[in-house]
């Protein structure tokens, strides 16, 4: 009976030994973990982005922002006003969907704080038929499908008047309407459609302008299928947003680091084979 006494005061002792031990260890690891200064604390950003190109970009740098405490919450959307809105109320940290122009015309239509922190590509803008391969084939009174916001529409009119197919008033400078058109001797007829409906709308008209993520979305190769494009020199930077008060956020800052970085030039440039330029 001793004996059995004896035995069971020795595990229950080893227990007690083994279990203050283990605490130690975790203790010890806790303590070393905030001590390193290599595991850093994870920041969560929201950001709301165009599929193509621009959450594939954020998609590939994701592991690098991940080394240096940022995760991204990448949302996908279609609607640049609601993109927009979600950004100035805070609902997004930031959003990476349009270019300048875009955001100056809705600052000045909805008064919303928003400002740029800072330019990352070009997406050339380009026309494309499924009837024409050539621009010149556009018969008279052609149908042409653009895009209805009044700065995409502008930009529309702008590539037709810079390749001779239109002229534009002289005496203005940018948001061009229809009512600029000083010379249109196909008497083209320019029709304004939403922006992700251009590509369903090819198969309605003669020709449509459509931005180049939406294109890419669509499976068109903008150096291969479109009959006029924009070149490398387009002013139309496509840039990060956050609400006003923001801008020096340092995870931010960190973001637009990383997507201005040589591994973000790289990515573009290869994956995207002059349909997406960039512009650092």
């Amino acid at each position: 009976m001793r004996k059995n006494w004896y035995f069971i005061l020795v595990s229950v002792l080893t227990l007690i030994i083994l279990a203050a031990c283990s605490n130690g260890e975790a203790s010890n690891g806790n303590e070393n973990a905030k001590n390193d200064p290599s595991k850093k604390e994870v920041t969560v950003l929201k950001v709301g982005a165009s599929s193509v190109p621009h959450a594939e970009i954020l998609e590939h740098l994701a592991p690098d922002l991940e080394k240096e405490g940022i995760k991204l919450q990448i949302e996908v959307f279609n609607d640049g006003v609601r993109t927009n809105q979600a950004t100035a109320e805070g609902q997004l940290d930031f959003n990476y969907f349009q270019h300048t122009p875009y955001l100056n015309q809705a600052i000045k239509q909805s008064g919303l704080e928003l400002v740029s922190v800072g330019g990352v590509h070009i997406e050339p803008f380009g026309v494309y038929s499924k009837k024409y391969k050539s621009i010149d084939e556009l018969p008279q009174g052609a149908k042409v499908a653009i895009p209805q916001d009044v700065v995409n529409f502008s930009r529309a009119l702008e590539l037709f008047a810079s390749n001779g197919i239109i002229e534009l008033d002289p005496n203005k400078e940018g948001n061009y309407t229809v009512e600029d058109i000083i010379k249109n001797d196909k008497k083209i007829e320019f029709i304004g459609v939403d922006g992700p409906l251009l590509n369903r709308a090819l198969e309605d008209v003669d020709a449509a302008a459509i931005n180049t993520n939406y294109a890419l979305e669509g499976g068109l190769n903008p150096k291969e299928d479109a009959l006029i494009i924009e070149g490398p020199d387009s002013p139309y930077v496509n840039i990060v947003v956050t609400a006003k008060g923001r801008e020096n956020d340092e995870n931010i800052k960190t973001v637009v680091k990383w997507l201005t970085s040589e591994k973000a030039r790289k990515y573009i440039e290869s994956k995207y084979d002059g349909a997406v330029v960039p512009a650092f």
